[in-house]
């Protein structure tokens, strides 16, 4: 970033600042803490061997303790990828077990009781975290040597597969294979709390050079009847994923609408030499390339929220990172945009805090998500210590989304103050309804100093997020006066009114 250097005429700084001049923005300025920021994790069971090493029990403590870290890191949403290969982190009638999760597909966990999904959403939700259930639509082996179980789809409807290179993908160009992937996601919305379901950028599979890809028998079936000629194929492969999201959105809303759909993409959608208002980068595009039109999706009002992952460095002679940036930025919608951050390229380069900062000067910008979360977990070059102490120094709401309902939940009632030989406490009354989104879901809880101005719209007074109606007080040796707000939060993020109580620590 280009340092400036401000002489002594605050018209000669708006004058600067107006010709395009970057300017460096003050470490402690309201701007590093906004209240409402998405910093979410990406957490992938694909490729991973450290789950089938354990049992349940080793499982269950090792969820627990991944949810109590990233939560300490400041992250408020798990993105946890419970279907890498057609198969299930989760108790399903639709698929088997994940060969990730037990070391052989279709084996089930040596504890019958236990459903990891359920166990890492209560993990979750007890810290006042979200998880978004990240799910692969048409990868079905990213090996053909893998083995897939007995009873799996394939081996009843072998027509309905595709081999491309060594992997096997469920075709995208059939119906059937829509229809059964928006019943797995229904089957997860409906059984499961879960606050969104997630995709990243695997669409159709990144392209084999010399190699296309397999789906002649799909595309001469429907092409002609859905309005494609031979020559646009391209168009009839960006249809079906169209049709795949506009689908999965209708099967949530239709099932449960307060849980959200976001998408991942890659990080360039289209280059300026394949579109004039495409970006000025020369990569890979996922118009072109991945069939996916993710500008029609926002634009649609198809995915609810959007995560480009921008995983280049800044001045990347292919993919600069500001560029890129910018480019999301402007090209948005006015949906919610988060943006996808390679935390060890940008440690290395020394570059994260510079980055994260970027993004929170981007007026369309509500966000971040790390990739990968588990070197969170390891703190990787201190990058937990980092994210605790500076870049997450105060906890965040997730955005809330009007676009889906614009309201308040009602104000809390009764906050009392309760003494117990062993504990002082908040408690209140609330109406929480997990069927009823509009209704509580969670709480916040801000905490005020004697004389402070009790305002709720900054970072640094909100102390907790939780589902439970009480609030454990420190001890600070009893001459210490504060004023305790504590709001109620709906399944969009709404906050309701305040509800105040002074209290002596």
């Amino acid at each position: 970033m280009k340092k400036i250097f401000v002489l002594t005429v605050f018209l000669m700084l708006l004058l600067l600042s107006a010709c395009g001049t970057s300017r460096k923005v003050p470490a402690a300025t309201a701007v590093d803490t906004p209240k409402r920021e998405f910093r979410g994790a990406w957490i992938q069971t694909v490729g991973q061997s450290r789950y089938r090493q354990m049992n349940s029990a080793a499982m269950k403590h090792y969820l627990s303790e991944m949810a109590r870290k990233l939560d300490e890191a400041g992250i408020n949403a798990v993105i946890f990828q419970i279907r890498p290969e057609a198969d299930a982190f989760y108790r399903s009638d639709l698929e088997p077990w994940s060969r990730f999760l037990t070391g052989e597909q279709g084996k089930a966990p040596d504890d019958p009781s236990f459903d990891p999904l359920a166990f890492l959403i209560d993990e979750c939700h007890k810290r006042g975290m979200e998880l978004h259930a990240w799910l692969n639509p048409y990868r079905v082996k990213i090996s053909l040597a893998n083995k897939l179980a007995p009873g799996h789809l394939y081996y009843r409807h072998p027509e309905r597969f595709v081999q491309y290179g060594n992997q096997l993908f469920f075709d995208p160009g059939l119906p059937e294979n829509r229809s059964f992937i928006c019943e797995v996601v229904r089957d997860i919305v409906t059984r499961y709390e879960v606050d969104a379901i997630h995709m990243d950028d695997y669409f159709y599979p990144y392209p084999i050079a010399g190699t296309p890809f397999p789906d002649d028998n799909s595309f001469y079936r429907y092409a002609a009847s859905q309005g494609f000629s031979p020559a646009q194929r391209g168009d009839w492969r960006r249809n079906n994923v169209n049709l795949l999201i506009r689908q999965i959105k209708q099967t949530i809303t239709a099932t449960k609408p307060w849980v959200r759909f976001g998408i991942s993409p890659f990080g360039i959608y289209r280059n300026k030499r394949s579109d004039p208002h495409g970006s000025d980068t020369n990569g890979l595009q996922n118009y072109d390339d991945l069939y996916a039109d993710i500008r029609l999706w926002v634009e649609k009002g198809w995915i609810d929220y959007n995560l480009p992952q921008l995983y280049w460095e800044r001045g990347h002679a292919a993919a600069d990172y500001t560029t890129l940036l910018q480019w999301w930025n402007d090209h948005n919608d006015g949906q919610h945009l988060y943006i996808g951050q390679d935390l060890q390229r940008s440690i290395d380069r020394k570059e994260l805090q510079t980055k994260i900062r970027m993004t929170r000067e981007m007026p369309s910008v509500r966000g971040n998500c790390y990739w990968y979360g588990y070197q969170i977990l390891e703190n990787f070059k201190g990058v937990a210590d980092s994210l605790q102490q500076e870049l997450h120094r105060t906890k965040a709401l997730i955005p809330a989304y009007t676009r889906l309902h614009d309201g308040r939940p009602g104000t809390v009632k009764k906050l009392t103050e309760v003494f117990t030989e062993d504990m002082h406490f908040l408690t209140w009354e609330h109406n929480r309804d997990p069927m009823q989104p509009e209704k509580a879901q969670k709480f916040a809880v801000y905490r005020f100093r004697r004389g402070e101005k009790s305002d709720i719209h900054r970072a640094e007074p909100l102390v907790a997020v939780t589902p439970d109606n009480f609030f454990i007080l420190p001890y600070e040796g009893g001459e210490n006066r504060y004023t305790y707000v504590v709001t109620a939060l709906d399944a969009f993020g709404n906050e309701s009114k305040v509800r105040k109580i002074k209290v002596t620590l």
